[in-house]
């Protein structure tokens, strides 16, 4: 397995996609550390898309489910004080 840095995979993204399409499996560092691990997509990644709902259908779902639900707080202002520690 490879190693590359961050910095390099920013630098040189079409370079190690190419690498990675020929079957190369990629350890990605930050500072040192590892972080991420790139890797050829199986043929199971590459079925994943038809495994997903169409986004009008999900959107429905969302819409339907938010209409459902109360709401928790009143207004944007009372959200962001929660969030702050402030309520």
């Amino acid at each position: 397995m490879g190693h590359i840095t961050a910095k390099q995979l920013k630098q040189n993204t079409g370079q190690i996609i190419k690498r990675v399409k020929a079957g190369e499996k990629l350890t990605v560092t930050y500072r040192g550390k590892p972080v991420a691990i790139i890797s050829p997509a199986t043929t199971q990644d590459q079925r994943l898309p038809e495994k997903l709902r169409p986004f009008s259908e999900a959107w429905k779902d969302i819409v339907e489910t938010l209409r459902r639900s109360e709401a928790r707080f009143k207004g944007w202002k009372e959200a962001t004080d929660w969030v702050r520690g402030r309520a």
